[in-house]
């Protein structure tokens, strides 16, 4: 579903990625991880189109690198962004519906919001608050919903338990692991080590700008050396 190839990512004179590849199979969960500064909200800006990049980004076979993000969008990329940044201001059904801008088909866009509720019952309930009233774990749910509003054909989750309680953080991995039994194709950014691998097919590890180790999540075992390496690097 996605293939990228000697991704170069630059802020301003910095290069934050250094020719990295990675690829995304269709219906597979791929995990992103690495410390704080590593480079991997830089990559996901990247395919998002939001970040300068140079490089190869295929997705489903197209040759997407300079496309703008509204046409990426289109094409069917989906980002549930670091911090979540919905709409506060906004109801939970409005944000939803924002979600679904990108469609050119806006048909049976009412029944989806109603089927979110249904998974997400929480959100059903407060359908009708401003979603900056909503609890972290919350707004993370909506965040997610919302990504998924635009019917993509690869969601991005970019740390979904940042900054959530333990029992938050639980709750939100159920979702993804829900998300993967559906055949929805998921790359993640996820400082937790443990959790992502739990819900991976296959881990890439990102230190400094560059793939410093790679392969099926199974070889990690339960991630635990990952989680020192991780937490135990700041920059």
């Amino acid at each position: 579903m996605l293939e990228i190839q000697d991704l170069r990512v630059t802020h301003g004179p910095i290069e934050a990625v250094h020719g990295i590849g990675l690829s995304v199979a269709e219906g597979s969960c791929v995990a992103l991880l690495g410390p704080n500064g590593a480079g991997k909200t830089s990559t996901l800006s990247a395919i998002t189109g939001t970040a300068r990049s140079t490089g190869s980004i295929r997705l489903a076979g197209q040759d997407i690198s300079r496309l703008a993000v509204e046409a990426r969008t289109r094409l069917g990329i989906a980002i549930s962004p670091e911090g979540r940044r919905i709409f506060s201001n906004l109801t939970v059904r409005e944000n939803l519906v924002m979600g679904a801008a990108s469609r050119a088909n806006k048909a049976g866009v009412n029944k989806e919001i109603l089927g979110w509720f249904e998974q997400f019952p929480i959100l059903g309930e407060r359908r009708d608050q401003p979603a900056g009233t909503l609890s972290g774990g919350e707004q993370q749910m909506l965040a997610i919903a919302r990504a998924l509003m635009s019917q993509p054909r690869i969601l991005l989750l970019d740390e979904p338990s940042l900054g959530l309680a333990p029992q938050i953080t639980a709750r939100i991995f159920d979702i993804i692991r829900d998300l993967r039994r559906q055949g929805i194709t998921i790359l993640l950014v996820e400082q937790n080590a443990t959790a992502a691998i739990g819900l991976s097919d296959y881990v890439y590890v990102l230190n400094n700008g560059t793939i410093s180790s790679q392969g099926e999540a199974a070889q990690y075992g339960d991630g635990a050396m990952l989680m020192d390496q991780i937490t135990g690097v700041h920059s």
